[in-house]
């Protein structure tokens, strides 16, 4: 299995070579060439502390989005002065784990295979990569002194009717692979925090959305068919609500999940309030100054009626807060998708 290492825009070795890391302090951010990766490892390069991504930069959706993302990491390091390494790497591999987790003192685990619906056609692939693919990254980990912060999902509380969902409400019955794979990915780290003694801690993110949001995701989606004048795939009759949360608010509450140093923990890190399907697309309509298209559809399996984060926990143990509201991170979405659209970097 192949994997490259670049430092600013420099690529080096491949994994066949003997070369490790320098063991120096720095953060570990598996997927951070994606989306909520690529904004935390800004977001760290801006304050000076030195970064390594680990990514396999998989084909679920275009490559190059996902290098530029690098390359705009990358420029933020430089501007800053900071350390930026990109390791290009599977986390099944356990050479390639062993070697990304040298000499960090965190490491923030966000690579998975993502989506709901994807999850239902290859529930095998969803197990191996967001499962075992975990539980060989944790058995990398030969520091004891490491923290492991885990990119779990709302999707665990599966159609849980009781909301807002808080932290020790039941989640044993997943209703998605992709829900399952993070409820057992949030058991195995449990396991690893009681046999080895790490600090971990798991993050619930709810409906993440923001520039740089994943294409088949829906307010992605959505703007680009009202923009494109296509029709959108609207499933069921609209009254389905989500917790959407702008991206700057979660990483946010992962920098602060980062500096916990001790125990095991589960945080709810979402918006605290929730959007209509329909209102999401009037929101969008009315910021983009198009008519959607509607593509009436019914229910999808695996979706669920409602997502609603109780965040009394992670504000009190982290100082967690959301401040962004719906109609201003929508705003600045749209206005990143028509700066990229009009520059012709996405369709």
């Amino acid at each position: 299995m192949k994997e490259r290492r670049r430092a600013g825009q420099d690529w080096t070795r491949s994994a066949s070579s003997a070369t490790t890391f320098a063991p120096v302090s720095l953060v570990l951010i598996t997927g951070g060439a994606g989306f909520i990766g690529s904004h935390l490892a800004t977001r760290l390069v801006q304050a000076g502390r030195a970064v390594r991504v680990l990514d396999n930069l998989d084909p679920f959706y275009d490559v190059a989005l996902k290098r530029r993302n690098v390359v705009a990491v990358a420029g933020a390091a430089s501007v800053a002065g900071g350390r930026f390494e990109f390791v290009e790497g599977d986390i099944r591999d356990r050479e390639t784990c062993r070697r990304a987790v040298a000499g960090v003192d965190v490491v923030v685990h966000l690579a998975a295979l993502a989506g709901v619906r994807p999850s239902i056609a290859e529930p095998s692939r969803y197990m191996d990569v967001n499962v075992t693919g975990t539980q060989t990254l944790l058995s990398a980990i030969d520091n004891r002194a490491t923290a492991f912060v885990f990119g779990s999902s709302s999707s665990v509380y599966g159609g849980n009717t009781k909301v807002p969902f808080v932290e020790d409400d039941p989640v044993d019955r997943p209703v998605s692979p992709y829900a399952a794979s993070k409820k057992a990915g949030e058991i195995v780290c449990h396991a690893f925090h009681h046999l080895r003694g790490n600090p971990v801690t798991c993050l619930r993110f709810f409906t993440v959305y923001g520039p740089r949001q994943r294409p088949e995701m829906a307010i992605h989606q959505f703007a680009r068919h009202i923009t494109n004048g296509t029709p959108l795939p609207f499933f069921g009759d609209g009254a389905s609500r989500r917790d959407y949360t702008y991206v700057d608010d979660i990483v946010a509450g992962v920098v602060a999940a980062m500096e916990r140093t001790s125990g095991y923990a589960i945080y709810n890190l979402g918006g605290a309030a929730t959007t209509s399907l329909q209102e999401m697309v009037t929101a969008l309509e009315q910021v983009l100054g198009k008519r959607a298209v509607l593509q009436r559809l019914p229910d999808q399996p695996g979706d669920v009626p409602v997502t609603y984060a109780c965040v009394k926990k992670a504000a009190r143990e982290l100082g967690y807060a959301s401040p962004t509201p719906f109609a201003v991170g929508v705003a600045r979405f749209c206005a990143w998708y028509s700066s990229e659209k009009k520059a012709g970097r996405i369709p």
